[in-house]
């Protein structure tokens, strides 16, 4: 199975950038996304450290609140 997972752009530098998701930075590439770069602020969906699609904010806190309850039930 492979997962995306939400970040937010905290830093851009060419096509490298760091983004951030529940207080842990990573840089990512943003090289899959030249046709709509984003801009520090903005979320995406990161594969294997490449930045593979713009979210939305809300759409962000979705899938972290649904990771968070599988997380939940895993533990238990």
């Amino acid at each position: 199975m492979c997962l995306g997972i939400p970040m937010q752009i905290i830093g851009i530098d060419g096509f490298n950038a760091r983004a951030a998701a529940k207080g842990v930075e990573r840089d990512i590439s943003l090289f899959m996304l030249q046709d709509e770069p984003p801009a520090i602020g903005d979320f995406v969906i990161v594969h294997v450290g490449y930045a593979i699609q713009k979210i939305s904010e809300e759409d962000a806190r979705q899938s972290w609140e649904l990771f968070d309850q599988i997380l939940a039930e895993s533990d238990a």
